[in-house]
């Protein structure tokens, strides 16, 4: 029987065998409620993002089984999209076991034992939501480079519109450092960017010397919307939505 730890457990992580997650039987149907944390470091979206991609990421080379934890990444995007049917019948199909109800600590039909961390699972209560001021303050502190700097480099970079860019880097730079370059050259949000080469994702803390890219080869970004800019968006839907209800309707009773 193996042992999974996907991550050491926080001091401000709720523990597993409480009043709240009371360890009655072999299997418990999956709860509805979000762990509630506080981040010893206030984190961004972004940079909350970059921790569970991290995780995602290395995960599989954990013990236990990689479909497994492709059924619990799963399980918890349905948990984020409020589908909590989904991510029930996710789990169920995967033959994966919550003796607490939660996915912070759940079984597979081996006896594989697998362990989420609670950032991957809920934001915490101290999130940073001033994303575009921050980013935009970090980009400031971007030193220009000199294309003769023997360090310089020209990095080819495929945007999520299908279009290639040409970036220039210092080696030193860390990958988040070029992600700011990035923005400031092509106005996509640091926090939203995600890297990618040869199939394996880019972390920030990463030195682009140590991120062993072949000259010609060509770098995936993959951007979407920061989280709070997408709830406003959808608000603002909704409000559209029912001012052309309101006005369909006056329409109609004048008529």
């Amino acid at each position: 029987m193996g042992a999974c730890f996907g991550s050491c457990r926080s001091r401000n992580q709720p523990p597993y065998r409480n009043s709240r997650y009371p360890a009655i039987g072999k299997n418990q149907p999956l709860k509805r409620e979000y762990p509630k944390w506080k981040s010893d470091v206030p984190l961004t979206e972004g940079q909350l993002r970059s921790k569970r991609d991290e995780f995602w990421d290395t995960a599989p080379a954990f013990d236990g089984r990689k479909e497994i934890w492709d059924a619990l990444k799963a399980a918890v995007t349905a948990m984020e999209n409020s589908d909590c049917a989904m991510a029930q019948a996710i789990v169920d199909g995967a033959s994966i076991s919550l003796p607490h109800g939660t996915l912070m600590d759940c079984y597979d039909e081996l006896g594989n034992h697998y362990q989420l961390p609670v950032y991957c699972l809920s934001r915490p209560i101290n999130l940073v939501k001033e994303l575009k001021k921050l980013s935009t303050e970090a980009v400031k502190n971007i030193s220009e480079i000199n294309e003769e700097d023997p360090l310089h480099r020209v990095l080819k970079v495929r945007l999520t519109s299908e279009s290639e860019v040409k970036l220039s880097v210092l080696t030193t730079d860390s990958v988040g450092v070029a992600k700011q370059r990035l923005e400031l050259q092509e106005g996509i949000s640091t926090c939203s960017q995600r890297w990618y080469f040869s199939g394996k994702l880019l972390l920030d803390r990463m030195k682009i010397e140590q991120c062993k890219l072949k000259k010609g080869y060509v770098i995936q970004c993959i951007s979407q919307q920061p989280w709070n800019q997408q709830q406003t968006t959808e608000d603002d839907d909704v409000t559209n939505d029912k001012k052309e209800t309101t006005n369909e309707q006056e329409n109609s009773n004048s008529s």
